[in-house]
């Protein structure tokens, strides 16, 4: 809709009924399981009992709440840990990457910057497949010729943490690198000009103004790793992520908890979105 050319009162109505039913589509999954999650039932859907919060603090054989399933909560910590490196990772590649990218005389540079976007083209199963695969072919090969097993290259959550980086740096280097298109050369020439190394100028220059594509880029990869379910599923060891562990939960027997643990992220998530809106308008 342009604000700017003329419509008709029927169209306006009809574009308000669309933006309504859409928002209403995205947000009605999000309200009914945080609604259900202070439902009082063994069940995780309707109908609805009556209000409890049994789900989030009860500590009983017949109900056990989020802040009391060990369980589960070591597997948020892991989501989050593993969620933390990765975006960490991520950031620092996927920021140098769109810097190289953004280079005039750079060798190859098309066909490197079509690897870099394989990761997201290739469907994450066959993602983790291919990782496992490859990771546990080179570990049998230097466990055979040289008697050193290298307990990372199985299984485990350093495994992870490389399988979601291999692609979570991608997302990184295409939001910086939209950011870095509208960054004006002549800035960094004119440091150059005053002596100032190259390394100088990208650090005192460029980054700066890069900083909010780097942190938005950070938040994104690290929504992300949290989230992430189709490549962790075959990379994860003893010690499940969030996602993987409600898999095997919600598999093999649900329980309202899962809303409650939902209602938790989807506060956090929501909390830290309005904070961020908050902090720009008054900036």
């Amino acid at each position: 809709m342009i604000r700017s050319l003329p419509s008709s009162p029927l169209y306006k109505i009809g574009y308000r009924i669309y933006i309504a039913i859409f928002y209403l589509f995205l947000t009605m999954p999000l309200v009914t399981i945080s609604v259900l999650a202070f439902n009082d039932s063994n069940f995780i859907a309707l109908p609805w009992e009556g209000f409890s919060l049994d789900w989030f603090f009860s500590n009983t054989s017949e109900r056990l709440g989020l802040f009391s399933d060990e369980d589960l909560l070591i597997s948020i910590w892991t989501s989050f840990e593993t969620g933390f490196l990765v975006a960490s990772l991520s950031t620092i590649v996927g920021t140098f990457a769109a810097l190289l990218f953004e280079e005039e005389k750079f060798r190859f540079k098309g066909l490197l910057y079509f690897l870099a976007l394989a990761p997201l083209v290739i469907p994450g199963v066959i993602l983790g497949i291919s990782i496992l695969l490859s990771s546990t072919s080179a570990s049998i090969y230097i466990e055979d010729h040289y008697n050193i097993y290298i307990e990372s290259l199985g299984p485990s959550f350093w495994l992870v943490v490389f399988g979601q980086f291999s692609f979570c740096a991608t997302y990184v280097m295409l939001l910086v690198g939209a950011r870095l298109k509208k960054f004006d050369r002549t800035l960094e020439e004119a440091a150059l000009s005053l002596r100032a190394t190259r390394l100088q100028s990208i650090w005192y220059v460029t980054i700066p103004f890069l900083r909010p594509a780097i942190i938005g880029a950070f938040v994104v990869a690290f929504l992300i790793s949290f989230s992430n379910f189709n490549t962790t599923i075959f990379l994860i060891g003893s010690d499940p992520t969030l996602p993987v562990d409600l898999y095997s939960r919600i598999k093999f027997s649900s329980t309202p908890v899962l809303n409650a643990v939902s209602f938790m992220i989807v506060t956090v998530i929501t909390f830290s979105a309005f904070i961020n809106i908050y902090t720009s308008r008054k900036k």
